[in-house]
């Protein structure tokens, strides 16, 4: 063929397929789910993801009341809606080293795999919901069993979890575990000899450079709750004019708070609501703490003093109304009432230290498919990790050129909020 590539490219092209997975840390730890994306072309790239039921049970013989109540199944979905590429051109003279070619691919590459990191960290550290703040710097198992701690309490499963610290909280874990060096402790020689973390508090630990910082919230003045009764009734689809039935996104809720003086919430806000706590999913048993909220989007008064609108997520599911749905997904014991004090969590600007369990947090690797014999070489691969990496070149007669391109398409999924939280150190 023609266009077909030499052997140093086809090397090249090998060689940074196992470069990529190399790189990769959050996408590791991401549940991986591969669709047909012959399908995902013929739906805008756009899957629903279920959600598992959770159902109530109740006393007695008598199964009236249970069968008066509905069955609602939620679902989120999922996007392959991220792109990205590198590309490069190199005369004929620079072509005399081949490994020209081969270096700066490799820097395309490496960049392509810390994108994809970021975007699954990013995720995680905006969304997650599960929320623990400590006023001292990160010190070890202490941390990270409280991590262990909320996630049991609310019903979150203890298979699967994974914990990544950002580099200077990692190390300085490793490094107390590694403190008493004379220990024959296998795992405390290797934090001391290697700075590793072991699994702590049953999660899976990783270190990662590609942490998301969440910028500090300043309260204000006596931040409340502005109306009553601001409570969400799950929905497995609406019916919409026009379209017919159409699912809902259920991870979200629109509410209204007041803000006093000198306020200045963003997104990514952490705060808890008096009176309302969490439960335990399953047994909706009160946990005796407060719920945690994460702020997605200021939709009107700007995060300043006065009357504001917010988006957060998870939604209050308190179980008021007494629907199916609501017993169903219940998260906390009770509505918030008008005026609800709102304590702010996210005090000092820092990176965050994400977590979650199993599939609350999915990636989506897509693939593009040029068409044959339009001029253009092209070179595609699958990583172990699933990603479908394709190179591509073309050359250009006038100027004796040669064009590359890399290029990586996937898309990621914080499916559950509730399974997944962030870690703030260092807070006032």
């Amino acid at each position: 063929m023609a266009n077909d590539f030499n052997k140093e490219e086809r090397v090249m092209f090998d060689d940074m397929l196992e470069k990529f997975d190399n790189t990769l840390v959050a996408s590791r730890a991401a549940f991986r789910v591969n669709t047909d994306q012959v399908m995902m072309e013929r739906t805008n790239d756009i899957v629903w993801y279920p959600q598992p039921y959770i159902m109530p049970t109740y006393s007695g013989n008598d199964a009236t009341t249970a069968f008066a109540k509905d069955v609602a199944q939620l679902s989120v979905p999922a996007s392959i809606n991220m792109q990205k590429h590198g590309a490069f051109t190199l005369t004929a003279r620079q072509l005399r080293d081949q490994q020209q070619a081969s270096r700066i691919g490799n820097g395309i590459i490496q960049k392509l795999a810390n994108d994809i990191d970021i975007d699954i960290t990013n995720g995680v550290g905006a969304l997650g919901s599960i929320v623990i703040k400590r006023t001292v710097a990160a010190t070890g198992w202490d941390d990270i069993a409280l991590c262990d701690s909320a996630m049991t309490e609310q019903g979150v499963g203890s298979d699967d979890r994974k914990y990544l610290a950002n580099t200077r909280d990692y190390n300085n874990m490793a490094g107390n575990i590694a403190k008493p060096q004379t220990s024959a402790n296998a795992l405390v020689n290797s934090a001391y000899e290697r700075g590793r973390l072991p699994d702590v508090a049953g999660f899976e630990t990783f270190k990662t450079a590609n942490s998301y910082r969440q910028a500090a919230t300043v309260a204000g003045t006596s931040p409340v709750i502005n109306g009553a009764n601001q409570y969400y009734v799950p929905v497995g689809s609406t019916l919409t004019v026009g379209r017919g039935n159409l699912n809902v996104d259920n991870r979200f809720q629109t509410l209204n708070i007041t803000l006093g003086a000198g306020a200045a919430w963003v997104v990514g806000t952490a705060f808890t609501i008096a009176g309302v706590n969490a439960v335990n999913h399953i047994t909706k048993a009160d946990t005796g703490q407060l719920k945690t909220f994460r702020v997605v989007s200021i939709t009107s008064g700007g995060g300043t003093s006065g009357a504001n609108v917010v988006v957060i997520t998870p939604p209050i599911i308190s179980g008021t109304g007494g629907t199916g749905p609501e017993l169903q997904y219940q998260n906390v014991t009770a509505a918030p009432a008008n005026g609800a004090a709102l304590v702010v969590l996210n005090t000092v600007s820092t990176l965050v230290n994400p977590f979650w369990q199993g599939d609350a947090v999915q990636i989506f690797p897509g693939r593009l498919a040029p068409a044959p014999n339009s001029g253009l070489a092209v070179m595609t691969g699958t990583t172990d990790t699933g990603f479908g990496l394709m190179m591509t070149r073309q050359g250009e007669i006038n100027t004796l050129t040669t064009k590359y391109r890399f290029d990586a398409i996937w898309g990621t999924l914080i499916a559950q909020p509730e399974m997944a939280g962030i870690e703030l150190f260092s807070q006032t």
